[in-house]
């Protein structure tokens, strides 16, 4: 008689590893791409810069102050907004940020005044509000924090490829369709740009699962892998309610340190076409194709580092470290006076530092928050941080305008990047943060 050996009670049952890579692939591609398209339409000003302030007789201090508007609308309405993501569910609110900021993006091609324009991005940022960290909150109902490093570094990915793919796109916007039906490339800039948000904002609504329950397309045994994950993960969490967040001092800290690293990726976003055009480079589609450089590299370093972090589970240096690269940097953009190659090695070391830095700090914050604190912390962290996205723009436009050179606003920015680096080593435990 054949002896047939036992069948194991789990055989045939997926495995977490397995579970969770199909998590990703169901929702990730599509997180990634309304990632691209966000950051797109909130940095395109930078493009259109380099026609529209001759076209309207703008100074750099009004481009400045109005590309700066944005986050300072942004910032009043970003911990409401994700607290009602968190109630009424990512699916519907989330479209309905993407369609309101295409509508609004759509409408700064017919700005023609300072205060026109300082009303629109004001505007673009109260509909943009919530759609970041909203993200970064779905992401925390469903992979935890030794997962999650790699899911966040995926879909910030989503800012290199914007510019790989906005760059050269703008350039090019703006240099084939300038004079068509008697608009200007940059208002064609707007228009083009604005139309993927309002397709994407429909798909977002009819595909994403608001929670792991809803999500017909796992089995009861996937869904019991997920949910036992995320529960041992919130064990660790201390901040769990609104009250909470807004009394902790570290929450403040994580405030300002990101505040340092955005001023250091709106840098770059505002006005790494400027650094080119500075250094020799004319025909706004040859800026384009340049700017795909840094935006390649940080592509490649983000994902690298997000990976290491998650093997090594270590959060601080993976920080950091990049960091304190971004500095260097830019400090070498500002050295580089004209010239062409050293300008482009600095892009690429404050490209590569800022972009792989910033997935990795969000490793901090939801570390310790959950719940309905994770709602509202990571929004205040994210909103007070942006706020740099303001005083970036606005500082960087005044300095330029006042010294006539830009040198001045990256070395502020460099210094900015070591304090954010200091404050990580200094006064978050390791403990809190490597697990």
């Amino acid at each position: 008689m054949m002896l047939h050996p036992a069948v194991p009670a789990d055989a045939g049952v997926p495995s977490a590893d397995a579970t969770f890579r199909r998590a990703a692939w169901r929702f990730m591609p599509l997180l990634f791409v309304c990632y691209v398209v966000a950051y797109l339409d909130r940095v395109n000003v930078g493009f259109a810069k380099l026609q529209m302030l001759n076209d309207l007789h703008f100074s750099e201090a009004v481009y400045g102050l109005g590309a700066g508007l944005f986050f300072v609308g942004y910032f009043f309405f970003e911990v409401p907004s994700n607290l009602l993501l968190h109630r009424l569910g990512a699916r519907s609110w989330i479209a309905r940020i993407m369609i309101t900021w295409a509508v609004l993006s759509f409408a700064t091609a017919w700005v023609d005044s300072p205060l026109m324009f300082y009303v629109v991005r004001f505007f673009l940022g109260v509909a943009e509000a919530g759609f970041f960290p909203g993200m970064i909150l779905y992401l925390t109902y469903w992979f935890p924090s030794h997962r999650r490093g790699r899911m966040v570094a995926v879909l910030m990915a989503g800012n290199p490829v914007s510019g790989m793919v906005g760059g050269p796109l703008s350039g090019a916007i703006m240099h084939a369709f300038a004079g068509t039906l008697g608009h200007a490339g940059w208002q064609w800039l707007f228009i083009i740009e604005a139309m993927p948000a309002i397709v994407l904002g429909v798909v977002v609504y009819f595909f994403l699962d608001d929670r792991v329950a809803d999500a017909a397309w796992l089995s009861d045994e996937e869904k019991a892998h997920i949910a036992r994950e995320i529960s041992e993960d919130a064990v660790v969490r201390t901040h769990g309610s609104v009250k909470a967040v807004f009394a902790s001092p570290r929450v403040y800290l994580l405030c300002l340190i990101l505040f340092g690293i955005i001023m250091g990726s709106y840098a770059i976003g505002f006005w790494q076409p400027t650094i080119i055009r500075n250094s020799g480079v004319r025909d706004p589609l040859m800026v384009g194709f340049l700017t795909v450089i840094p935006y390649t590299c940080a592509l490649i370093s983000m994902q690298l580092v997000g990976r290491s972090a998650d093997r090594l589970r270590e959060r601080r240096w993976h920080v950091s470290g990049p960091a304190l690269i971004a500095a260097a940097g830019f400090c070498l953009c500002a050295f580089s006076g004209d010239q062409l190659f050293p300008a482009m090695v600095g892009l690429t070391l404050a490209t590569v530092g800022v972009i792989s830095a910033l997935p990795m700090f969000w490793a901090l914050p939801t570390s310790f928050l959950g719940g309905t604190g994770a709602a509202a912390g990571i929004a205040l962290i994210n909103s007070t941080g942006n706020l740099a996205g303001f005083v970036s723009p606005a500082v960087i436009g005044w300095l330029k305008t006042e010294t006539h050179t830009l040198s001045s606003g990256l070395y502020l920015v460099a210094g900015t990047l070591t304090l954010s680096a200091l404050l990580i080593l200094r006064f978050l435990p390791a403990r809190l943060v490597n697990h």
